[in-house]
Formats: structure tokens, sequence, C-alpha cells
């Protein structure tokens, strides 16, 4: 069964054609510069792709030029956000595209543009079958103790305001993982799962399902991330307000020059870690700040899971970065945790277990593929 994976940004569409049964990715690209100018977005003369409609035109030529003529069995779509009504994939129609476009003012800068694609592929081929999968999904199982906020109760009966979380099709992907390497089934799976890449977040499973995690409302709280503060003091921004900053300045200093930007003047953890090595005090203190609160979040949520059967770590940094690991464990061995500096120093693509055999619990690594959980995902809710 082929599936086509799509992500679609504002000005950008990435796509993957999936053989779903053998998990083989058999094309993949970008297209970018949807919509743009050579003055800048909307300015000049278009540069890239006029529409999203003539960036999946580019998209057919390019995956029949790869692989000649095929069949494509559905078209699966990364949505960011599912609000409170979308707790699993769904088969899209019109209607569940006007509601995905209600959730807009939740995430403004992804869900316009999800729905972008959806509507491109709708025009090219009325046909095909189209699921749409919630990153937010996963996490529709959180308790209400973990994603109310201690605010008024009409900002979330009014507004919608509490916790929704995000990378659950990640997080999810990766308990199922983590479960099987265990040689556990994932309903007695409990554990807390680190994404780390440019954007990162933890969640506590418990039985196989969220129960808490630390990305919010939107995706900036939580942890410190490439250009993302994470947690901080909401008084912060009442006080830069009162000093005269923007709402546009306050959510382009917390989204995009925080973080590892703000504290080491780069969101590349490579470089920082490299800086780091290198001498650089404001490396080293960035470092430091990342991995003392992901730290703090896995021993809280060891205690969310009800003990975790593992650490894991996934994404970009935690596949990768076993320096930021090594950071990270140096916190955890008053939980009696410990990493066998040998094994976490190995590069590879599999997922392996990178903790000492007396560790009092498995620190694994598992690689995630969100585009293969979206594809799975697909082919079940069109089969289904």
């Amino acid at each position: 069964m082929l599936v086509l994976v799509i992500n679609s940004g504002s000005s950008s569409l990435k796509y993957q054609v999936r053989d779903v049964e053998a998990a083989n990715v058999l094309t993949e690209g970008l297209i970018e510069k949807i919509g743009m100018g050579n003055g800048g977005e909307g300015d000049g003369e278009i540069i890239g792709p006029r529409d999203h409609a003539e960036a999946l035109e580019q998209v057919d030529a390019a995956i029949h030029q790869e692989l000649g003529e095929l069949e494509l069995a559905a078209v699966g779509h990364r949505v960011v956000h599912g609000g409170e009504r979308f707790s699993e994939p769904v088969l899209i129609d019109n209607e569940i595209t006007r509601a995905i476009e209600r959730l807009n003012p939740l995430a403004p800068l992804h869900n316009p543009a999800n729905v972008l694609g959806i509507r491109a592929i709708s025009k090219k081929w009325p046909d095909m079958p189209q699921v749409a999968v919630f990153d937010t999904a996963f996490h529709r199982t959180l308790p209400e103790h973990a994603w109310r906020y201690a605010v008024p109760d009409e900002l979330y009966t009014n507004h919608g305001i509490r916790r929704y979380g995000f990378h659950g099709t990640s997080h999810e992907f990766v308990t199922q993982r983590a479960a099987a390497m265990l040689d556990l089934p994932v309903e007695e799976f409990d554990g807390v799962i680190a994404h780390l890449g440019n954007g990162a977040s933890v969640t506590a499973i418990q039985g196989g399902k969220s129960v808490d995690t630390s990305m919010g409302f939107t995706p900036l709280e939580g942890l410190v991330m490439g250009t993302r503060s994470g947690d901080l003091d909401p008084s912060i921004l009442v006080f830069l307000a009162r000093a005269g900053w923007s709402t546009e300045d306050i959510d382009s200093m917390l989204n995009r020059q925080s973080g590892l930007k703000g504290l080491a003047g780069n969101n590349d953890m490579r470089s920082v870690v490299e800086a780091s090595e290198a001498g650089d005090a404001k490396a080293s203190m960035a470092l430091a700040v990342a991995s003392y609160r992901l730290a703090k979040y896995i021993g809280g949520y060891h205690v969310a899971a009800g003990g975790a059967k593992a650490i894991v770590f996934t994404a970009g940094i935690g596949e990768n970065s076993h320096q930021f690991r090594a950071l990270v464990g140096e916190h955890l061995a008053a939980l009696g945790i410990q990493l066998d500096a040998g094994l976490n120093q190995v590069r590879s693509k599999l997922a392996r277990v990178i903790s000492a055999a007396d560790s009092a619990i498995p620190v694994l690594v598992v690689p995630t593929d969100e585009e293969q959980a979206i594809a799975e995902a697909t082919a079940a809710v069109v089969r289904g």
C-alpha cells in the first residue's frame, strides 16, 4: 500500500511516498518558497510555486520522474492542532476540513498551511482518500488535572485555553517501539519519552498512554529548545509589555530569539556542543540550563508515569547528541540511573540501550519516524 505523506507549511511542502508494509521511503522531497517573491513574502516577482496547488504539480512530476507510473492508495497529512475534537486520525471530507480551519486561532502558523495542502490534494485528486493525523491527538488522554491551568474557568470554556501537547505522533510511535524493545505489551509500558530536536518536548507515558506532557497551549511551553524559551515566569511578559514591548516583539523574542540561540547565540545543538568543548562559557551555560530543565521534567514525569520502566531519547538531538544525553544523565543519578559511557557514544540508526547494567531504570535511544507513523495511521483509517 503506497501512501503519500504531506507536511505542508505556509511556504513549503515536504513529502514522502511510503510503502507502508515494507516501511520504506520510495521517494521524498521538499518544495520551498511557495508564494514568495524576490522581495520577501508576497513582495516582488514570485520565485517559487505560486501556491500549494502549483507546488503539488511539482510533487506529482517529481514522483512520476522517480518512480514512473504508480497508484497511490491515499494521502496522509500531518496536522499540528486537533483541539479537543480530534483524538485520533480521521478521513477528511469538507466538514473535517472546515473543522480544522476553525482551529486556526490555536495554531495560526501551522493549521492554515495544513489546510492549504489538503485543499490542493482535493483539487488535483478529488477521489483520493485523505487522512488527517494530528500532533495533539495522542495527548487527548491527559487527565484533567494535568491539562488544566490554574486560571479562571472562563478562559477554558470561552477560549479553549488548556494544555494540548504536541509531537504526539512521534511520542506514540516511540512508545510502541520502546515497549517492543522491553518485550512488553504497549498497554503495560510506563515511561518517559524525550523528543529532542529544534523543538523539544517530554511526555509521561502510563499504560501506553500520554498522561502528561511539557508543551502546553502552544509548543512554547516546557523545555529549552533551539529558539524557544520554554518555561518562564509569566510576569516577565507583563513587565515587558509595561516597558513598551509589543505583543509581536514578545512573541518573536520567545519563539525565535530565545532557547539555545538566546543563551549561546546559536540554535544548532552540534555547534553549541562544539563551542562548549572549545571553552565557550555561554555555550556551556546553555547546555547546563537545557540539560537541567530536561532532567527536572524527567524526574517529575517518573512520578507522573507511576514509576518509569524506561527513559527514552528520540529525534535529532535525542538520537545523535551523546554529549547532551550524558549531561542529562549526570542529573539523573539521584534516581539510580546510570549511562554506560561507551554505549552512549555509539552512533547508530538502530534502537538501542545506552544505560549501564546496574542502572535502576533502562535508558533507550529509539529513532522516531513520524512519516512512517502517519503512513501507518493513514492506511489503518482507509482500510477501516
